[in-house]
């Protein structure tokens, strides 16, 4: 049996190694054609012109704001849903909630984007004045609902791994059960929140359909109420008609998003060490 493990544990880590080993191989030659800082640094993103230009920072930017954006607005009420749901909520109505987040979690991103398109995007162009509602603010309304099934489950599954002693400990001093929640059970439930916040920025950074049918899908830098493309959609809006340095450099925004996913769990993993190092 311990052979089984091994021999998947092994399978998940060969995985990893084959997709960093071919983006690496599919995506160096463009930026090396390119120019590193050209392609990194550069405003305007022309691939079809007669003579294109490959410049990714528009697209780097929208998906920073947008995924700061989404986790702005999906950290504060996927925690708060989650706490409630763990910690105040009756028992048939936190049975209730907790269906209705795993549906969320299950609808495809296409829905997500379906709905967004119809529904929120004439919305936001009724309401704040503009010509065209499918904007960065839209993509990040939909990203933040997008992310709220992974905070509000990982959430909500530390908040009840946190030992019933910690908080009949409180109530004895003559705390109250919310400052009991909120000054015990959420600090010592903190590692595992962190966890859902990386997993919230991964959705958002990673998702491509929805965010295509909501954010207008332009290569402009991002405004809030601009038409914008990430990312994830600037690979999936080109890739079927790409070729030669184009394909090339489609290959090279996923070698940088993939990096840029990397960048934010390494950082997160070593922040989280350093908190518990200095609470031992």
């Amino acid at each position: 049996m311990n052979a089984v493990f091994s021999i998947c544990g092994l399978l998940a880590v060969l995985f990893v190694v084959v997709i960093t080993v071919y983006l690496l191989f599919a995506g160096l030659p463009a930026i090396k054609e390119i120019g590193l800082v050209e392609f990194i640094t550069g405003k305007e993103w022309a691939s079809t012109a007669d003579e294109p230009k490959y410049g990714i920072l528009p697209f780097i930017m929208t998906s920073v704001y947008g995924t700061f954006g989404a986790m702005l607005i999906g950290v504060p009420i996927g925690l708060l849903t989650a706490t409630f749901s763990a910690k105040f909520a009756p028992k048939r109505i936190g049975s209730c909630l907790r269906s209705a987040v795993d549906l969320l979690a299950g609808i495809p991103s296409v829905v997500y984007g379906l709905i967004g398109m119809i529904v929120l995007v004439p919305f936001v162009r009724e309401v704040f004045g503009l010509p065209d509602g499918a904007n960065l603010f839209s993509a990040i309304i939909v990203l933040a609902v997008m992310i709220l099934p992974s905070i509000i489950n990982v959430s909500e599954t530390a908040l009840r791994a946190v030992p019933k002693e910690y908080e009949e400990a409180s109530l004895a001093l003559g705390a109250t059960k919310t400052e009991t929640v909120f000054k015990v059970t959420l600090p010592a439930a903190k590692s595992g929140i962190a966890a859902a916040a990386v997993l919230g920025v991964g959705r958002a950074v990673g998702e491509a359909m929805a965010v295509m049918m909501v954010s207008g899908n332009v290569a402009n830098m991002p405004g809030i109420f601009k038409s914008v493309r990430f990312l994830t959609t600037a690979i999936a809006s080109e890739m079927s008609y790409s070729s030669g340095l184009q394909r090339k450099a489609l290959f090279s925004i996923a070698l940088i998003l993939f990096v840029f996913i990397l960048i934010i769990n390494l950082v997160l993993n070593l922040v989280l060490k350093r908190e518990k190092n200095n609470e031992k």
